[in-house]
């Protein structure tokens, strides 16, 4: 298929699909290109097209929603300058990775892989932990607590304070460039990652550490976006659809996010991350083996998923804005 050519039945669905995904990264900081790059490897696309149109989507995504967290004061913005340099550095690293995997022919296998394993063990945690989290004597989340304490453990200077932490510059970049590497390489905007290091390792409020997350990704999916984009690694006709739809999903998003408390947001989280593991193993397995059914059943984890978890954000969203007017005219 052309990097330029698309049927109108895909386009409808691409439009539908930018406006769920979007919905959904507005809301958790991630879910852009970890659709949407998953997506384009079940329809057959290369490893590196998959990927150049996944970051492509993510800069614009992020774009609106760093807009509208901005509005909502959700953006820590010294963190986040580190974290864009942090991850610049990776998303370099990580493209020329993924460049040198296609030229001995394993770069589709080794990707498919690691979102498989990283989705299904980072939803796996922040699920666990959303439904039995490790409460302290002081009412604090243990989980959260003690990975933030191994943090604060580090004083190389110079320190940050973030919110409740202090944690040393360098342990803030160490992070990004991991991030970055991973991100470079599979495609991603890296907020599947970042959020719940944000969350668990530096004890940020939900909201916050999305916004911050979004913001750095805007500059770094941009970068990684122009790399791609220099080696003809983006699919326009399916990037304006999706663009078009996420553009009023995002901020649909992002407003919600301040009517959600932390305990559903991460159930949330974990149950998006969780159907995309399933959804791209079932896509690897299915050109491995040539099994079709399965290849049916990823796109419909993939498409049904995004639509499914954005209405279950919509109504948890409404539902406790709903609660909270009738609690103030009481």
């Amino acid at each position: 298929m052309s990097l330029f050519e698309v049927s109108i039945p895909l386009v409808v669905l691409f439009v539908v699909f930018g406006l769920t995904v979007g919905i959904l990264f507005g809301f958790f900081g991630m879910g852009g290109s970890f659709f949407v790059t998953p997506a384009l490897l079940v329809l057959g696309h290369s490893a590196p097209t998959a990927v150049g149109t996944g970051l492509a989507f993510v800069f614009w995504t992020s774009l609106i929603a760093t807009l509208s967290h901005r509005d909502l004061d959700h953006i820590d913005y010294r963190l986040g300058l580190l974290l864009l340099t942090g991850m610049t550095v990776g998303i370099e690293i990580g493209s020329r990775g993924l460049l040198a995997l296609v030229d001995i022919g394993l770069a589709d296998l080794v990707v498919s892989f690691l979102y498989v394993v990283l989705l299904a063990a980072v939803g796996v945690f922040v699920i666990r932990d959303g439904h039995h989290p490790a409460i302290d004597d002081e009412g604090v989340d243990a989980t959260q607590s003690s990975v933030s304490d191994r943090f604060e453990r580090i004083t190389v200077p110079p320190l940050i304070f973030l919110e409740n932490v202090d944690v040393s510059v360098w342990i803030v970049l160490l992070i990004a460039v991991l991030v970055g590497i991973l991100s470079g390489f599979l495609g991603v905007g890296g907020g599947f990652l970042m959020v719940p290091v944000l969350m668990y390792g530096f004890a940020m409020p939900g909201a916050v550490a999305v916004g911050t997350d979004i913001m750095q990704i805007t500059v770094s999916s941009a970068y990684g976006a122009f790399v791609y984009g220099q080696r003809g690694s983006i699919h326009f006709a399916m990037l304006l659809p999706l663009l078009i739809g996420s553009t009023v999903g995002t901020r649909i998003g992002a407003v919600l996010t301040d009517y959600l408390d932390d305990a559903e947001l991460r159930t949330t989280f974990g149950v998006m991350l969780l159907v995309g593991s399933v959804s791209v193993a079932s896509k690897t397995v299915s050109h491995t083996y040539g099994v079709e059914l399965l290849h049916t059943l990823s796109l419909v984890f993939l498409f049904g998923g995004a639509l499914v978890l954005s209405a279950l954000v919509l109504y948890l969203g409404m539902q406790n804005i709903r609660e909270e007017r009738l609690s103030v005219n009481r």
